[in-house]
């Protein structure tokens, strides 16, 4: 490592005077309550915190980076010993001089500097202030830490959401806009009917959507039942059947995520096929979750390329993005037919 690794410490300054100050405030009358000598306890606790403040901060910036994060235990035990008999030297000298020359009038007999019983009761003494007020910290910092890295993940989340949702949108007009030119070649004069409900389906896409987390399910229905108008234009003899075997009124998904699927049906299942048969069943399975079944033949061939989309793909990561592992998506071929089955949750947030 060639760097110290460093702790953020991104707490306000006027939160360190609070708690100082507070705690020194604790500690006078609770000592001057105990002694009956308020005088002694604010001198007392005056000398004690002058030392308890820096050695706290010297070990959270100085100590803790250089040794603990590096992972030098022993070095760090050693430094720690080093600052603590430091701040005994200088309680010692503080006290002799500035309050009595009893320098621990808290215990029942005199004692001299360097006694061991002495040593003992300052050390602890800082290692209880070092342990609460770093504890204290470390915590307000983890808990403020973790809080940012929440927010960076959604903010992720939402980016990488809507990167697929951009993707998904300019492969479906992309593949519209196809159709659209197949008609043309042929001077079809169905031309301004797939014109007219393609800018419908871009109002809906450009506008009753963007931005939405949730959709009306009934919104997504009438948009694949207007994508589905534009395929009838382009292939002769197609047969669609929507069962809506549910109440969804209030059911809401995310939008465009079922689109996909339908686009699949007509990719594949409309190649060579003069008969394309395609069957739409949504319904609710125990007011949890919504299914959403298509089922559609094809025709069997071996000079067909069936090169895949980035359609299917991107709804599989926006599936994976807004329910985890949630939901499922299943596909199966059963004779001449295809079945694409889809379940998530329901959802019926505002």
């Amino acid at each position: 490592m060639s760097e110290i690794q460093k702790l953020n410490f991104d707490i306000k300054l006027q939160n360190h005077i609070w708690f100082w100050g507070g705690y020194f405030t604790l500690n006078f009358l609770r000592w001057g309550a105990y002694f009956n000598d308020y005088p002694y306890s604010f001198k007392s606790n005056l000398i004690e915190f002058s030392l308890h403040i820096p050695l706290v901060y010297f070990n959270l910036f100085i100590l803790v980076p250089r040794f603990v994060l590096r992972q030098k235990y022993i070095q760090y035990t050693f430094a720690l010993l080093v600052s603590l008999f430091g701040i005994y030297l200088l309680k010692t000298v503080l006290t002799y001089y500035l309050i009595s020359e009893n320098i621990w009038p808290e215990a029942n007999r005199e004692y001299h500097p360097f006694e061991m019983n002495h040593i003992v009761a300052v050390c602890i003494g800082e290692l209880y202030v070092l342990a609460m007020a770093s504890s204290v910290y470390l915590t307000l910092t983890w808990l403020r830490e973790r809080e940012r890295n929440r927010y960076l993940r959604e903010n992720q989340f939402k980016i990488k959401l809507k990167y697929l949702e951009n993707q998904i949108q300019p492969h479906f007009f992309f593949n519209t806009l196809n159709n659209l030119y197949s008609l043309s070649l042929e001077s079809s004069d169905k031309v301004p009917d797939v014109i007219i409900k393609l800018s419908n389906l871009m109002e809906y896409v450009l506008y009753d959507v963007k931005g939405t987390k949730f959709v009306p399910l009934i919104k997504e229905i009438n948009y694949i039942q207007n994508y589905i108008e534009i395929e009838k234009l382009r292939f002769e003899n197609v047969e669609v059947t929507i069962n809506l075997e549910s109440d969804i009124e209030d059911i809401k998904v995310p939008p465009l995520i079922f689109i996909s699927l339908v686009e699949n049906t007509f990719k594949h299942g409309g190649l060579n096929n003069k008969n394309l048969k395609i069957k739409i069943n949504c319904k609710v399975i125990d007011n949890k979750t919504l299914d959403f079944e298509i089922i559609n033949n094809f025709v069997i061939s071996q000079n067909v390329n069936h090169k895949g989309g980035i359609g299917l793909i991107n709804t599989k990561k926006r599936l994976k993005l807004i329910y985890k592992n949630n939901y499922s998506l299943h596909h199966t071929t059963k004779l001449n037919y295809y079945i694409i089955r889809l379940q998530i949750p329901i959802n019926n947030e505002d």
